[in-house]
């Protein structure tokens, strides 16, 4: 049944469908060829779905984050990070990079971080000088920072399929999320001393600066009230998200004062189509799931491994490099819930931890969002920055390199996973 229902899924990606649609399919397919399971599980599973209430947390962080950035708290995190930047070599590049840090603690999705910055950075920066596959790659890549920082959309649907607290996954998130940014902001100094891009003579002044800082600082500080009220327990993650609607609320209209009934109906429509795509997604991998597990696939597979393969660090490095595989043509959702429910056994049979594992699937299947053939970003940013895709794709490597440096850290480094 399950080797009927992989076969299916990847015919039905060759075709171009929707992956949540392949999925429901995929699974309907393997249920018939099994023949003594009624089809109306498929139909069961997808249901149940919509009825989880830890679910709910998707579409109201969602929802916080588009209310944080379609207003002037947007433009004034933007400004922030341009001016902070943009007297150093690189700088432009750079505000890109700082800009995703600070984004990933509202927007909660690379795929809307890379949307709206790019959308704003790239011609910005393409004026300055820089080349333009330059610039879609560096926001291709920078905008993968925004699923380690909270609040995370996959870190959430991580935690759903190994039961693993949202809360220490968010907190284990910030130190990688520093450590890529960091060394996305060295690639973008580097890439500008060879090429011999000059720094700007930017002056300016230290109390403009300090008045950027505080009109944004209510958006820096909602990453950190997520996760303290996470990690001690003061509310769930449910809970929390329905809080940061509020606290985005209040901010809009008493703080920025900017908030009109229509950019809220379109933040609602934004929000509620965004949840719409990722629940279709949960509801097909749903389904998916009951198949492995009704064919005990996770468990024979942990198992096959466990016999076969002794040394713990080879059976890491195989799980990143089909991690890394999976992550080019399958979005980072699906990818976590089909993959979640093989690996957890499988680090639990190796003594991996688990929120470790949960940082090394986030990270790798970001970088898989900026991989070709499928990268999302990469597509996006080459579109907006208007650049051949295979000179977009040659600039990604020292971007790559520094990710798969951080990865393998990550990998085989605990310390760097601190929660």
């Amino acid at each position: 049944m399950t080797l009927m229902m992989i076969l299916s899924f990847s015919i039905l990606m060759v075709l171009a469908v929707p992956v949540g649609y392949a999925l429901i399919i995929a699974a309907g397919i393997g249920v018939l060829f099994n023949g003594y399971v009624p089809l109306s599980i498929v139909a069961q599973q997808v249901y149940d779905q919509t009825q989880s209430f830890p679910m709910l947390a998707l579409p109201f962080f969602m929802l916080a984050g588009t209310l944080m950035l379609g207003g002037e708290l947007g433009r004034q995190l933007l400004e922030l990070a341009s001016k902070a930047m943009q007297r150093w070599r690189g700088g432009p590049l750079s505000t890109t990079v700082v800009s995703s840090v600070v984004f990933g603690g509202v927007s909660g999705s690379a795929v809307a971080n890379a949307s709206a910055l790019g959308s704003v950075l790239i011609p910005w920066q393409k004026k300055q000088g820089y080349p333009p596959a330059l610039c879609a790659a560096n926001n291709a890549t920078s905008a993968v920072i925004d699923v380690l920082i909270p609040p995370s959309i996959p870190m959430i649907l991580y935690s759903l399929i190994s039961g693993v607290s949202v809360g220490n996954l968010f907190l284990a998130g910030f130190l990688p999320g520093l450590i890529m940014a960091a060394s996305f902001v060295f690639v973008c100094w580097l890439v500008s001393v060879r090429r011999g891009y000059d720094a700007q003579a930017v002056k300016v002044k230290k109390s403009e600066l300090a008045m950027l800082a505080l009109k944004s600082f209510p958006a820096i500080l909602l990453p950190v009230l997520i996760v303290l009220f996470l990690r001690f327990g003061f509310a769930t993650p449910t809970e929390v998200a329905v809080l940061s609607v509020v606290y985005s609320l209040l901010l809009s209209l008493l703080f920025y004062r900017d908030l009109t009934w229509t950019r809220f109906c379109e933040n609602v429509v934004e929000a509620g189509v965004a949840t719409g795509v990722v629940m279709l997604v949960i509801m097909g991998s749903a389904a998916v799931g009951w198949v492995l597990t009704f064919d005990q696939a996770p468990q024979q597979m942990a198992a096959w491994v466990a016999s076969n393969i002794s040394s713990p660090v080879l059976i890491i490095l195989l799980m990143n490099v089909l991690m890394l595989i999976v992550g080019m043509p399958l979005d980072m959702p699906p990818a976590i819930l089909l993959l979640g429910p093989i690996f957890v056994p499988l680090a639990d049979a190796i003594g991996l931890d688990r929120v470790q594992l949960g940082l090394m699937m986030v990270i790798n299947l970001g970088i898989g969002l900026y991989t070709p053939p499928i990268g999302t970003t990469l597509f996006i940013s080459s579109s907006i920055a208007k650049a051949p895709l295979g000179a977009t794709t040659r600039e990604l490597w020292p971007f790559f390199g520094m990710a798969m440096l951080l990865l393998l850290g990550v990998s085989f480094i605990p310390g760097l996973t601190l929660y």
